[in-house]
């Protein structure tokens, strides 16, 4: 009984879970049907909160503020050097013939269209004018001619033409340029210096022609090369000749380079070779010569703000002789003014070609053998400026000459020609000083004095028709803007030359004084006047050639 009251129990407890099981599950199922229902009568929204928060960093910058600075009342104190106003040199006082341009290569693209034109007394016509063409940056190219003569009125034959030609020109490339030019030139004179008195002549019989071609080109660099080396090496050839078909060709070859190691220091070297041919006609003894000159010039130099100085040695290869030459110069500067001291030991070849011994005295016969000048200089000497615009310079030197050539007349005939008298041994001593006064463009006026004291000569007696002592002056001033005067004063001692009876003998002492004037009627027209030989000295630089007299060249200059 007590079993079967057990297992009653027992099922009951079981049939109780079970309905307990039941209900929860479909409590479960219900809630959710019920909340799977739509509700129509409003939106649910969802409410996510999280503590994750994304925010954008700030740009760094730089942010500048400004501030007003505080007042300096300490005074400052400056100091500027303003350099000398000496923006041109003066004119040097020459006789009255024009020369051949020199060639430069440095860019000028001023006023390069112009005529000029003239004409004065003793039947003088006066013509220059020069043509630009090129823009100066891909090429350039400048044409010139100058043409003057003159006859004179009281001595017979005393006329002269001198005529000149050139063209040159640039090409430039980024690194390079390659420059040259062409010119031909004639030199008309008459060797009217003889006693008219004893001696009468046509003037074909005293007619000196001389005739001149030259062609020249080179190449230099623009700017810095890799290498940092510089170089401009030329070529020049030159044709010469006189009335008697004496011909003179000279083949000139000019290397210049350098480098520059640092701002001070740069070493060079420099290459020079001159080989001339002369040929004489038969009329003149039917001879031939040669002269050859080789140079090679190394050199150091060092330039810094206060010193200068210059060392090398040139050996020299005259007509197959070896020698050398000194070349050492410097120059220190002291204090804020510009004062230097200068000095240096100095060597040089002449080339005595006929054609340079002709430009020294164009009354010259045909020469009959090749000496070069050798000069070898010690010196010494200051420059200085004294305030804003004035400043001097003097200079003592002794230099010693071999094979200087001399000038004597042709005393076997009649005096009106010259030949060369070579001097092996000279000595010189030389003392030369100038000063200044320049104002900007405006005003200047120079002077100058050169003394030449000739000792120890082997072959001559004295040194004739050199120059002992020599005084010049000149003055430039813009008086207004369109008027600009000038002044150009020169006077020498007495010169040495031989006589007819092989004696010494002193001509006397000359002065010239010449005055001009320009203005500038408007941008394309000028007028100008020049005054030559004002005191009417009828002096001689050559023994029986009398100058002209007071004479006037008076024209127009016409800018396009």
């Amino acid at each position: 009984m007590n079993d079967i009251f057990c297992e009653f129990q027992y099922l009951l407890s079981i049939s109780f879970n079970m309905n307990k099981l039941i209900l929860s599950v479909g409590f479960i199922f219900l809630s959710l049907f019920l909340f799977a229902q739509k509700d129509t009568t409003k939106i649910q929204t969802i409410d996510i909160t999280s503590a994750f928060r994304p925010v954008l960093r700030n740009a760094v910058k730089i942010n500048f503020y400004g501030s007003q600075l505080q007042a300096d009342t300490n005074r400052s104190v400056l100091s500027y050097n303003i350099p000398q106003q000496n923006l041109f040199y003066a004119y040097q006082p020459i006789t009255l013939k024009p020369l051949a341009l020199a060639q430069d290569t440095n860019l000028y693209l001023g006023d390069r269209n112009f005529v000029k034109l003239g004409y004065g007394n003793y039947k003088t016509p006066y013509l220059s004018a020069g043509l630009g063409l090129g823009d100066g940056k891909k090429g350039l190219l400048n044409l010139y001619v100058d043409y003057i003569g003159s006859k004179g009125k009281q001595i017979e034959h005393q006329d002269y033409a001198l005529m000149n030609l050139k063209a040159a020109g640039s090409l430039f490339t980024p690194k390079n340029e390659v420059y040259g030019s062409v010119s031909i030139s004639s030199s008309d004179y008459n060797l009217y210096g003889y006693d008219h008195n004893v001696y009468s002549y046509d003037k074909k019989d005293v007619q000196q022609k001389l005739k001149e071609g030259e062609l020249m080109i080179g190449i230099k660099n623009r700017v810095e090369n890799e290498l940092g080396i510089n170089y401009n090496p030329s070529l020049k050839i030159n044709g010469f000749s006189n009335k008697e078909r004496a011909k003179e060709t000279t083949v000139s070859l000019n290397a210049p380079v350098s480098y520059k190691i640092n701002e001070a220091l740069s070493v060079s070297a420099t290459l020079k070779a001159d080989f001339t041919r002369y040929n004489a006609d038969d009329n003149t003894g039917g001879y031939k010569l040669k002269n050859s000159l080789f140079q090679l010039a190394p050199a150091l130099d060092y330039n810094n703000e206060f010193i200068k100085a210059h060392v090398g040695i040139t050996p020299v290869w005259n007509n197959d002789k070896f020698d050398f030459l000194p070349d050492v110069y410097a120059e220190a500067k002291f204090g804020e003014n510009v004062f230097v001291v200068q000095g240096g030991l100095i060597g040089r070849y002449i080339l005595n070609t006929y054609r340079h011994l002709s430009s020294v005295n164009s009354y010259l016969l045909s020469i009959n053998d090749y000496n070069n000048t050798k000069e070898i200089e010690l010196y010494g000497g200051i420059k200085a400026t004294m305030g804003k615009h004035f400043s001097f310079s003097a200079k003592a030197g002794a230099s010693k000459f071999t094979n200087l050539p001399l000038f004597i007349n042709d005393t076997a005939l009649d005096e009106k020609g010259f030949y060369v008298s070579n001097e092996s041994k000279l000595n010189n001593f030389k003392i030369h000083g100038d000063l200044s006064y320049i104002m900007q463009e405006k005003f200047t006026v120079t002077a100058g004095l050169t003394f030449n004291g000739y000792t120890g000569l082997k072959n001559n007696d004295k040194a004739w028709h050199t120059v002992p002592l020599e005084l010049n002056g000149s003055l430039r001033w813009w008086a207004i803007k369109k008027l600009l005067l000038k002044a150009d004063f020169i006077m020498f001692r007495g010169i040495k030359f031989v006589n007819l009876a092989g004696n010494s003998q002193e001509l006397d002492a000359g002065k010239d004084l010449s005055i001009g004037a320009e203005y500038k009627i408007n941008k394309q027209f000028s007028a100008w006047v020049n005054a030559n030989n004002l005191f009417n000295d009828k002096y001689q630089r050559w023994h029986r050639y009398n100058v002209y007299g007071t004479n006037v060249v008076g024209g127009i200059i016409f800018h396009f």
